[in-house]
């Protein structure tokens, strides 16, 4: 069966990526993020890590369009934060500074007003970062007019990081007997205003496609490719339609803002490093993103949470197979740790001070395959192995 994703024109194994691993310089094979030896700071690593906020720039540019309120934008400041800054904390490594990169059809988009919102969004997020005590800083960046190359708008993050060699987390740690801690990417913490999705910035073209209203297709043909298929607009709802399940709107579910997890995370290592043999941000990939890191083990993950209101609401709208959705989406999950048992319950204790929920999800045990993750769920146990 082929998955909703892939006929919405996504890659979620993307594949072809293989051909710059034969010259990436990294220090460790199987790392989270590539460590590259600083040629300029003996035994020190730099992190260098680019990531955008997939197609929410679209969701935001139809709510835009909706209503006329450019305040749909600001959330995606946090969404490419979120998605570099948790992603270089998976090998140990110290936030430095970052720069943005912004591309808009200045003749869809409302550019001015745009970057605007987008300013003081980072601005909040930089503030709030430094409250929780996790300092960057933002060295400018890159703004883009491409009216023959983009229908709206992009918009991504290149950052920096720094790690002592010896303490990177590399992976090769994780043994038979360590358990995973998951850590919730839906509801709300201390840190944060309001609910939050879970959805982060993965799944979000084919949450548009199956839950969006085609009338806005046909309103605005530039948030959409040509109709073929699944790769037309089929839902049925606006953007505006308060759904009880979801306790939001079905727009602000899908532009949820990535959870920052980073300030959890270092608590974290500061405290329990010696335990940590492993950290992984549930992105793409969703659950199976584990099978990158470690060497020769099964991921056995049987006690996860409920998958979030959005999550169910997606599989029964897009008729995607469970199987797949574990593999397109955090499915409510967006930061495991892999540590030793005895830390599990001061890991967990530590994210509960910031109103995070976590709990031990899983295990790993030995494989004699490479790679393998066995998910057991309330929809089915599904396999998977790391794709060549």
């Amino acid at each position: 069966m082929v998955s909703r994703y892939a006929e919405a024109g996504v890659d979620v194994r993307k594949r072809g990526i293989e051909v710059f691993k034969g010259f990436i310089n990294s220090l460790f094979a199987d790392s989270f993020c590539v460590v590259s030896e600083d040629p300029g700071l003996p035994g020190f690593g730099i992190v260098t890590h680019i990531d955008g906020a997939g197609s929410k720039p679209v969701q935001a540019y139809l709510h835009w369009r909706e209503t006329g309120e450019l305040g749909w934008f600001r959330g995606l400041a946090q969404d490419v934060l979120a998605m570099n800054l948790d992603d270089i904390i998976c090998v140990g490594a110290t936030p430095i500074n970052f720069v943005d990169y912004i591309a808009i059809n200045p003749i869809k988009v409302d550019k001015i007003g745009v970057l605007g919102v987008l300013g003081e969004g980072f601005k909040e997020c930089l503030s709030l970062l430094k409250s929780l005590g996790v300092n960057i800083l933002f060295s400018g960046g890159e703004t883009a007019d491409l009216p023959d190359q983009l229908r709206t708008l992009d918009i991504a993050v290149a950052m920096n990081g720094r790690v002592e060699i010896p303490k990177a987390i590399t992976g090769y740690e994780i043994k038979p007997g360590n358990v995973i801690i998951g850590f919730r990417s839906g509801g709300r913490t201390k840190y944060e205003r309001r609910e939050n999705s879970g959805i982060m910035c993965n799944g979000i073209t084919l949450a548009r496609l199956c839950l969006m209203d085609k009338s806005y297709q046909e309103r605005y043909p530039e948030i959409a490719e040509a109709y073929d298929g699944r790769r037309s607009y089929y839902g049925r709802f606006k953007f505006n339609d308060y759904v009880e399940e979801l306790g939001m709107t079905v727009g602000e579910a899908i532009l949820s803002p990535t959870r920052f997890y980073a300030p959890v995370i270092l608590r974290v290592l500061e405290r329990l490093k010696e335990h940590v043999t492993g950290l992984v941000h549930n992105t793409g990939g969703g659950l199976t993103k584990c099978l990158r890191i470690g060497r020769n083990i099964h991921y056995i993950k049987d006690n996860l949470f409920e998958p979030d209101p959005i999550f169910k609401l997606i599989q029964r709208e897009s008729g995607e197979s469970w199987a797949m959705m574990y593999e397109n989406y955090n499915m409510g999950v967006g930061f495991e740790v892999i540590a030793d048992p005895e830390a599990a319950d001061d890991i967990i204790s530590l994210s509960e001070k910031y109103g995070l929920e976590a709990k031990v999800i899983g295990r790993c045990e030995e494989s004699s395959e490479g790679n393998k993750l066995t998910i057991k769920s309330p929809y089915g146990v599904f396999q998977y192995s790391l794709q060549p």
